[in-house]
Order: C-alpha cells, then sequence, then structure tokens
C-alpha cells in the first residue's frame, strides 16, 4: 500500500542534486537539499528515541529558524502530530494547549525551558526538549548523536498531520486537526495553479507557526526544489536588498503597506519577480491599484483558512480583481447560502460554505463544536458572509459574527469600510457594532487617518449620509493612530469592541 505521508510528496520535488540550495538565511549560510534530509532524519531518531510514537502529538513554540523547519519536516517523516504554537503566547494559553493536546513532547525555545518544564508537570510530564534560532539547545544537541538515515514513516490520507489552535478571540481555542491528505491535495493545487516554476526563488519572511508561512509558503518552494531566502522575520529595508534576488513573495496585507511607504521601493527593484501573493486578511482595493501603478505587479490575492487551507485564488493568468479573493481552487467547491441553508443566486449576500480534499475532517476533541460546523452533506460552514459575481469571482464581506443587525436591518461591515476608505485622508477603517439601547446595536466606525490628516466625526458621517441608507451610516466615528491587529495582520474586532463599548 503507498505511503501517503506528506514530506514524500514534498520529497517529490526536491532537486536531484542533494547540493542544490533550499534556504539561506540572513547571516547568508546557505542549507542544501541534502542538508534538509539528513537533518530531518537526524530530528526524526531523536523523536522516536524519546518513545514518540505515529499519532502522538509534538507541541512547538520556538523561535523562526531553519533547524525549527527540519524538526517540521522531522515530525512528519516520524508520523508525529505537529503542533506548532504561536510564539507570543503566555503561561495561561500554553497551559491551556498543552492540557488540551496531550503531548507526548513538548520543544520550545532555551530560554522558556524552565516554563515550559514547570507547565508539562501539570500535563502528563511530557519530555521538554530546547532548540533555539542558532541551532543551540538539547534538541539540536541530541539530534547531531542521531543517525542520518531514517525510513519515513508509513501514514494513511486520513492520518493527522498537524493540529493548528485557531487565535480564539472569542471562547475557548479550537484545535484544527489537519490531515496528511488535506495539506498534499492544497500544496500540489497551488505548486500548478500559482504557477510555480524550475529556478523560482521565494521569499520568505513570514512566521512558521501558522498556515500561511508553514504550509502555503514552505509546500510550495520544497514541493518545487525551490530556494527559500529564510529571513526570521519581515524588516522592510531587507526585504527590499533581497527581492531582486527572488522570484516570489507571500505576504500579509500590512507588509505590503510597509513596502509602498518607502520610496525606494518600485519597478526596479521588482525586476525579477513573477508574483506577490495576499493573504491571512483583506488586502485594501487600494492598495492593490497602488502596488500596480509602483511595480508593474498585479498581487494575487487568495483566501483561506487554518481549518482549510487555501480555498481560492485569483488567477495567475488572468485579471487579478482588486477586492475579490478569485474563483475556487480546483477540487474545491463553493456556495452562498441563506441562513436556512438555500443556495442563494448570484449577487447576493450569505453564509460561504465550502468542501473538498482539503477541508479538515474537525476539531481536535470537539465532536460536537465539529458537527455544529458541517452540513448533512458534508460542506463546512467557514463563518464568512460572501458572494459570487456575474464573472465567477469572489467576494467577501465579512465575518458572520462580525455582521451588525441595527433596528432589523443587516449592515455588512466591509461595505462601510470600503466608503470610508474612500474618503481623503483616510488610511483604513473598521466598522464594527456595539450595543445600543433602540437599535440593538450600533454601526461605529473606528478610523486611521493618513499622516497629518485633520479628519472630523461630524464631516465623516455627513459625507456617508450622503452615499448611504442612513441606517448604514455609524452613529459615532472614533480616531487612533492604527488598527490593533494579530500576528497575521488580521483586524481584532473584538478589542476594538471591547475598547469603545464604554465610549459611546
Amino acid at each position: 500500500m503507498q505511503n501517503k505521508n506528506l514530506y514524500l510528496t514534498l520529497k517529490s520535488g526536491f532537486p536531484e542534486s542533494p547540493d542544490a540550495p533550499a534556504l539561506e538565511t540572513e547571516t547568508g549560510a546557505v542549507h542544501t537539499y541534502g542538508e534538509l534530509e539528513r537533518a530531518s532524519a537526524r530530528y526524526a531518531n531523536l523523536i522516536a528515541s524519546q518513545g514518540v510514537m505515529p499519532g502522538d502529538r509534538i507541541v512547538v513554540q520556538i523561535d523562526k529558524s531553519p533547524e525549527a523547519l527540519f524538526l517540521y519536516l522531522a515530525c512528519l517523516r516520524a508520523g508525529a502530530i505537529f503542533v506548532p504554537l504561536n510564539s507570543a503566547y503566555q503561561r495561561k494559553e500554553l497551559a491551556y494547549f498543552l492540557a488540551d493536546a496531550e503531548p507526548r513532547m513538548v520543544v520550545c525555545s532555551p530560554s522558556h525551558e524552565d516554563l515550559f518544564l514547570d507547565i508539562a508537570a501539570e500535563a502528563g510530564n511530557p519530555t521538554v526538549l530546547t532548540l533555539g534560532d542558532h541551532g543551540n539547545g538539547t534538541a539540536a544537541e541530541r539530534a547531531s548523536t542521531m543517525s542520518e538515515q531514517f525510513e519515513t514513516v508509513h501514514r494513511e490520507d486520513d492520518d493527522l498531520a498537524c493540529i493548528l489552535y485557531t487565535s480564539g478571540t472569542t471562547g475557548r481555542s479550537k484545535g484544527a486537526m489537519l490531515t496528511h491528505r488535506n495539506l498534499a491535495s492544497n500544496a500540489l493545487t497551488l505548486h500548478k495553479y500559482w504557477g510555480f516554476v524550475p529556478g523560482d526563488v521565494l521569499l520568505h519572511v513570514l512566521p512558521i507557526f501558522h498556515a500561511h508561512g508553514l504550509f502555503v509558503a514552505c509546500h510550495c518552494a520544497l514541493l518545487n526544489g525551490s530556494l527559500m531566502l529564510w529571513q526570521p522575520r519581515f524588516d522592510v529595508h531587507r526585504v527590499i536588498e533581497l527581492l531582486p534576488r527572488a522570484t516570489v513573495f507571500m505576504g500579509v496585507p500590512t507588509l505590503y503597506t510597509r513596502l509602498l511607504e518607502q520610496p525606494e521601493f518600485g519597478r526596479d527593484v521588482c525586476r525579477n519577480m513573477r508574483l506577490f501573493v495576499s493573504g491571512s486578511a483583506p488586502l485594501l482595493a487600494e492598495t492593490h491599484r497602488e502596488f500596480e501603478q509602483r511595480t508593474g505587479h498585479a498581487i494575487l490575492e487568495r483566501y483561506g483558512m487554518t481549518e482549510t487551507v487555501m480555498l481560492t485564488s485569483n488567477p495567475y493568468d488572468g485579471d487579478r480583481r482588486a477586492g475579490t479573493v478569485g474563483f475556487p481552487l480546483p477540487g474545491v467547491e463553493l456556495r452562498i447560502v441563506d441562513n436556512d441553508g438555500n443556495a442563494l443566486p448570484q449577487g447576493e449576500t450569505g453564509h460561504v460554505q465550502v468542501r473538498g480534499p482539503n477541508i479538515f475532517p474537525g476539531y481536535w476533541r470537539m465532536p460536537e463544536k465539529t458537527a455544529e460546523e458541517f452540513t448533512a452533506d458534508g460542506f463546512f460552514r467557514t463563518g464568512d458572509l460572501g458572494k459570487i459575481d456575474e464573472r465567477g469571482y469572489v467576494h467577501l464581506v465579512g465575518r458572520s459574527k462580525d455582521l451588525i443587525i441595527t433596528g432589523g436591518y443587516n449592515v455588512y461591515p466591509k461595505e462601510i469600510e470600503g466608503w470610508i476608505d474612500e474618503i481623503e485622508g483616510v488610511k483604513e477603517s473598521a466598522v464594527i457594532g456595539l450595543p445600543h439601547p433602540d437599535f440593538g446595536e450600533a454601526v461605529t466606525a473606528v478610523v486611521v487617518p493618513e499622516a497629518g490628516a485633520q479628519l472630523d466625526e461630524q464631516a465623516i458621517i455627513a459625507r456617508l449620509k450622503s452615499d448611504l441608507a442612513n441606517f448604514k451610516v455609524p452613529k459615532r466615528v472614533f480616531f487612533l493612530p492604527e488598527l490593533p491587529r494579530n500576528t497575521m495582520g488580521k483586524v481584532q474586532k473584538n478589542v476594538l469592541r471591547e475598547t469603545f463599548s464604554r465610549q459611546q
């Protein structure tokens, strides 16, 4: 029976020569594909030596480094379930994740060893090893003595490869279970859909505890046998320095706005680029247009979730339409339904539901929650609101929990944000609903002004009254120097609601 281990899918794209470069670090050190195979074998042997069996969880909270990628591949090879944690998580959050995942092994940064030893004592005493961003730590030391040969463990399509915890902005964080089939099918689809070719070089600046940086970016590059210019974080000046050597860049919208703030960023810097991809948060149409004017490149925006990896994409060859997330990817079914689950006609806004080989089987140890999120015919309820236009492009309107019901009327925040963002002097905005004694919820705008712009609450409200139905017009407009965002650039509307609910 064929081994469906995701590692073998990725390995099928490795270059024939083991001396081909795989990673180049910020210091200029180069790690080859041969080294990647040998190092992942050593770590896989280390994992096995600790009594980790296929299906056991390994929780990982470490800084981005080549060794972090080697460890991820080693977990796949050993048949363990990789559970990466955001490096920003603190003690109480970490205690919850360890209690929920019940890992056999934990790998953390050397500076957090004492913290994890303490937490692990309360969570079944998993083995705790350390791994630093310079290849130091107990995991690296022990792996260095291990064999460089390892037979990749047999896995079936539906065996779990990873568990990624959702951000938990509301309620308890959920562990999204992703199988070897989920990740392999999406990697193969994206590699083809985005036109990867021999010689592509990926400038990798994203964190690797998240689906965007770990699954989308790394998997495409590895499956293509590409060199990754491996940066520990986004540094705008370093990115501008490296872009002439790259052909592909993946980022969140904030990274693109920061690039556009640099006067030296333009066509010459991007002269060898083939593809810019944006995701993890909505890209402003204005950013899309300005970027194309400055560089000659239309950013390719796509749509995905932790639970599904990528679902839709603007076309590689074709019109990349600002404000849309393109078409359903090959193999993905996407439909728009009303509150009762009935299919809606073209152009009408409703709930986005999806089905395909990339859709996760459910939430870790949450069978009731899993059952709630799937329809009887197997579609996953994304929680997003959207519509499909006359050309088949998918437009996202917002999250269903962000839908504002004011005086019995439905208001979609993204529509209002689009009108506000067109006002001169507005850099960006976020629209939320706040409790109101008469209307149930009051439409409320939070606006970030352009540098030096003088904006007035009443002037913005007056302007919107000339463009919108009265029930859509914000009752209040607040101003902030910047919007609160999570690690992947998504606006934290729950934080805005908490902040401004007391200021009405």
